[in-house]
């Protein structure tokens, strides 16, 4: 509780003196520049940080055992925390019998998974589909006043911040919807928690919405972005290294989202809590925007477990890539996405067959280079597991690549044994 009333009064300095002086005039500027000086040197304790570098990360998954302490039998390992967006019980988009709340939990466990089978990594995550890890239900519970405290406190130092010009006023490029206060504090709640547990990379996991299309009906927008701190932040330039890596992987199989404001991949954002909000996290942290919920691959049953894995993995890799960009070329999978090697016994022909059949095939296109076809890109063209034009336009180029004349439009016997050759499990 003494934290608690520290950081109030912090917060009452930071607003309280500049008001004073704006009422009394000069009178009280040398009372105003003694106070500011005591709230900056009060906010230096407080809200100290510690942001993590991105040699100090790569410190960690490099060092073997015992270069941190000689009696360690274990080496340091990259801490990460999982964070599937919204509550275990309500919030996020709706699509449909599709639940954001529930594909974050899909996907963020994937990825958990992944990361956990390799000895670099130290993997956290912050909840389930029906519940929050015991972990955060803890410290929800007893660090609640303290919560409030310190986000009021980073409030207020942002505020000074900007009023003295160490920071300059940024605005957000993208709208988004304000979370209701409770949720607000729990987001700050997992940034104080990442941040007192020596957490090197948050990963916050969405599905996208497009709020004009009619109910039930999909949107217009598609593909995935990645929002980052802004760069004035402690932890922006280190979240930026980390997003730029993972967008490369992403953006191999994906297309990147076309909403205005996020076409680039990379957003920074002053405002998302999650990422660190006034300048609040230690982490380097990412939010990423995997897609719209309404996108086919998602919609269709077949489809959206293999594309959910897929992109886990893809976030997987892009994290290999950061530490050491060799690294994700001597893994243990034949290919750099799960949806392949695929076996394909039947033959394909229109949407009258399975869609994961279609999905794997787009897949082995793009691999081979035939997809999206000419003239075309994700945004157009992505996976979706539907056999439609550009399916049929980068099958056509295939074909004509590995010499079949007499199977137009359709996956015959012929690109049935060239495939099952190339991307089937016989070539591993």
């Amino acid at each position: 509780m003494v934290k608690y009333y520290l950081l109030t009064i912090f917060a009452l300095m930071l607003f309280g003196v500049p008001a004073v002086s704006s009422r009394f005039g000069t009178q009280v500027d040398e009372i105003s520049q003694l106070f500011s000086q005591v709230t900056d040197q009060f906010a230096a304790v407080i809200l100290s940080h510690n942001p993590k570098s991105i040699a100090g990360i790569h410190s960690r998954y490099d060092s073997p055992i015992g270069i941190i302490s000689p009696q360690s039998t274990e080496a340091p390992k990259v801490r990460i925390l999982i964070v599937p967006g919204h509550e275990p019980g309500y919030g996020g988009a709706e699509y449909r019998d599709l639940k954001e709340r529930i594909m974050t939990v899909e996907l963020g466990q994937h990825l958990a998974t992944f990361l956990k089978n390799d000895p670099h990594y130290q993997v956290f995550i912050t909840r389930d589909s029906s519940d929050w890890m015991p972990e955060f239900v803890t410290y929800f519970h007893d660090h609640w006043d303290d919560i409030v405290a310190w986000e009021r406190a980073s409030a207020a130092d942002m505020v000074h911040s900007i009023s003295v010009g160490k920071t300059t006023h940024a605005i957000s490029v993208v709208r988004h919807n304000t979370a209701p206060k409770e949720v607000a504090y729990r987001l700050y709640g997992i940034t104080k928690w990442a941040n007192e547990n020596d957490i090197d990379i948050t990963i916050h996991i969405h599905f996208n919405d497009d709020t004009e299309h009619p109910s039930g009906q999909p949107g217009t927008h598609t593909g995935f972005a990645i929002y980052i701190p802004e760069h004035q932040y402690a932890n922006g330039t280190t979240s930026r290294a980390v997003a730029e890596a993972v967008l490369k992987r992403l953006q191999k199989y994906n297309p990147v989202s076309d909403l205005n404001g996020e076409s680039s991949g990379i957003v920074e954002d002053p405002d998302l809590i999650a990422i660190g909000a006034n300048n609040t996290a230690d982490a380097a942290s990412v939010l990423i925007e995997y897609g719209y919920i309404y996108e086919p691959q998602f919609a269709d049953t077949q489809t959206r477990s293999v594309a959910i894995t897929d992109l886990a993995y893809q976030t997987y890799l892009g994290l290999e890539d950061f530490f050491d960009s060799n690294n994700a070329t001597i893994l243990s999978r034949a290919y750099d996405t799960v949806s392949l090697p695929y076996s394909w016994i039947r033959v394909i022909a229109g949407n009258d067959t399975q869609n994961t059949d279609v999905f794997a095939l787009q897949t082995a296109l793009a691999v081979d280079g035939e997809y999206p076809p000419v003239n075309k890109d994700f945004n157009q063209c992505p996976r979706t597991g539907k056999f439609g034009t550009c399916t049929r336009d980068a099958l056509k180029a295939f074909q004509m690549k590995y010499g079949i004349a007499d199977e137009k439009n359709i996956v015959g016997e012929k690109t049935l044994h060239i495939l099952n050759q190339n991307f089937g499990l016989r070539s591993i």
